[in-house]
């Protein structure tokens, strides 16, 4: 079954989440604070991961609040229809995820001094997860084949956009204070 994309400023993004007024006020009205901490991904690159681990800091390392709470509640996706909900009533310091990429991150970000997480992940690794969950998932469309989602992936036309594009633009952020870089590489070594 096709799935109709939500297209915001030339990206597409799963419908079952995301609208484009959800999008727009994420990117143009979404209020930062000072003390919020952003999970930045681009899909299928340890999303989640990141969220457990930023969830353990904030609780000083004990997991009940892991284990009693689900992700989406504890580290929202502000960009999502239900997730803007949830992060808007957020007790601060607030936790926040989103596939943003940087021009379409909120502009209030940016004269702020909150922080960004950035996780990125080889992106042979991105392509075959992301091939595999775009077939499972009812909210992507399901690739022809491998060789199609390929290509599709190397000229940007997935949802969430060019994961070069991605990259190369919260890479610009690099060396900035409230700016942290890792790879999901990095974290498996970590274990």
């Amino acid at each position: 079954m096709a799935v109709k994309y939500v297209t915001y400023q030339g990206i597409k993004f799963p419908p079952a989440y995301n609208s484009e007024q959800s999008l727009h006020f994420a990117h143009k009205e979404f209020q930062v604070q000072d003390d919020d901490v952003f999970n930045v991904t681009y899909p299928k690159s340890g999303t989640v991961w990141m969220i457990e681990i930023l969830s353990l800091i904030r609780s000083g390392g004990d997991p009940a609040w892991n284990r009693a709470v689900l992700n989406s509640n504890r580290v929202p996706w502000f960009t999502t229809r239900l997730g803007l909900e949830s992060a808007l009533s957020y007790p601060r310091p607030r936790l926040l995820t989103c596939h943003l990429p940087i021009q379409l991150f909120p502009t209030s970000f940016f004269g702020s001094r909150a922080k960004v997480v950035y996780t990125l992940r080889n992106p042979k690794d991105v392509l075959v997860s992301y091939f595999y969950f775009s077939k499972m998932c009812s909210s992507y469309e399901d690739p022809e084949s491998f060789e199609q989602f390929l290509q599709d992936f190397l000229s940007g036309d997935v949802p969430h956009g060019s994961w070069f594009d991605h990259v190369r633009g919260w890479m610009e952020m690099k060396g900035k204070e409230n700016f942290f870089f890792i790879t999901y590489e990095e974290l498996q070594q970590v274990k």
